[in-house]
C-alpha cells in the first residue's frame, strides 16, 4: 500500500479519481472479494502504484459495493481497470494480465513533456489567463509540434477570445486523421459559427425583421447564427427548421445543413440534438 494507492467510493469518486484526472492519470481497478484473479492483480497494481511514486494513482473500485461507478463505466467483469486522463478514459483491460503488459499500458499513460506543459496550460487557462496559457502551449508545440491536445486547447482559447484566423491555423495544422477526433469536429463547428456570428447585427434588430416579415430567411439565418454563438441552441434549431419549412431550397439548402452544423457542435448527442433529428426526419418526409 502506498500514497499513490486509493480505496474510493461513490461519494468520492468525482474528486478522487475524475478531478485528480486533470492533473496526473488515475488508473481504476474494478474488484471484487469473491474474484479470484482480482487477488492476483490488485496486489501487482498496488506494487506498481508505489513504484512508479505518483506518476499515476491507482483508485481500488469494489464493484459490489459501488454498482453506479460500475454501470458508468459498463463494466461488465472483473477485474476490470480503467485509464483516466483529464477526466476521460483512454484506456482498459480486463482480466488479471502479465506484470509485463501491465507495465506498457501503464506506461503508456504516463505524461510527456509536452504533456505536462499542456495540464499547465489549462490550469491557467482555468484562471482566465488567456495569454499565458497560450504561451506555455506554443512551449508544449515546439516540442511535439503534433500533440494534439495542446492544439485543441490552443484552438479553444483562441475560439474564446475571438482569435478566429489564429484557430482556424491552429485546426488546419491538424492530420486527416486527427480531424476526425469528437473534439476537433466540435471546435471546427464553433469555428464556423463563430466565423458567421461576426459582424452580424444585434439580436433586436433581427428580431423585429424577423416580426415584420415571418419570411425573411436571410434574417432568420443570421439569428440563429448569432443564437449559436451565444449557446442558445433550442430557438436557433428552431428557426433553422423554420427556414427548412418555409423554403427547402435557400441558400441551397442552408436550413438543413446548418442544424447538422450544431448537432456537430453539440457531439452528435443528448436530448436536444435527438429531438431535433426527429423533427428534421419529419420535415424532409
Amino acid at each position: 500500500m502506498s500514497e499513490f494507492s486509493l480505496d474510493v467510493n461513490e461519494a468520492e469518486f468525482e474528486e478522487k479519481v475524475i478531478e485528480a484526472s486533470k492533473k496526473v492519470p488515475v488508473v481504476i481497478d474494478f474488484w471484487a472479494e469473491w474474484c479470484g484473479p482480482c487477488r492476483v492483480l490488485k496486489p501487482l497494481l498496488e506494487k506498481l502504484a508505489a513504484e512508479y511514486q505518483g506518476k499515476f494513482i491507482l483508485a481500488k473500485i469494489d464493484s459490489d459495493q459501488n454498482g453506479r461507478i460500475s454501470q458508468r463505466f459498463a463494466v461488465r467483469g472483473i477485474p476490470t481497470v480503467v485509464a483516466l486522463v483529464n477526466g476521460e478514459e483512454v484506456d482498459r483491460f480486463s482480466g488479471a494480465q502479465p506484470e509485463g503488459t501491465v507495465r506498457r499500458f501503464l506506461d503508456k499513460l504516463i505524461p510527456s513533456s509536452a504533456d505536462k506543459l499542456c495540464y499547465a496550460a489549462r490550469e491557467v487557462f482555468g484562471r482566465g489567463d488567456a495569454p499565458t496559457a497560450l504561451r506555455i502551449l506554443e512551449e508544449a508545440l515546439m516540442l511535439d509540434m503534433n500533440h494534439l491536445d495542446s492544439r485543441i486547447l490552443a484552438a479553444d482559447i483562441l475560439l474564446h477570445t475571438n482569435q478566429l484566423q489564429e484557430a482556424r491555423e491552429m485546426l488546419d495544422a491538424l492530420s486527416y486523421d486527427q480531424r476526425t477526433d469528437n473534439r476537433v469536429v466540435k471546435l471546427m463547428a464553433r469555428l464556423e459559427f463563430a466565423v458567421k456570428g461576426d459582424g452580424l447585427p444585434d439580436a433586436t434588430a433581427l428580431e423585429t425583421r424577423i416580426a415584420a416579415n415571418p419570411d425573411d430567411l436571410e434574417a432568420r439565418l443570421q439569428y440563429a447564427n448569432l443564437l449559436v454563438t451565444q449557446e442558445n441552441y433550442p430557438p436557433a434549431l428552431e428557426h433553422l427548421l423554420e427556414i427548412l419549412l418555409r423554403d427547402r431550397q435557400f441558400g441551397d439548402d442552408i436550413g438543413r445543413k446548418t442544424m447538422l452544423s450544431v448537432f456537430n457542435l453539440l457531439g452528435g448527442e443528448g436530448d436536444l440534438v435527438s429531438q431535433y433529428r426527429r423533427k428534421l426526419a419529419s420535415a424532409l418526409n
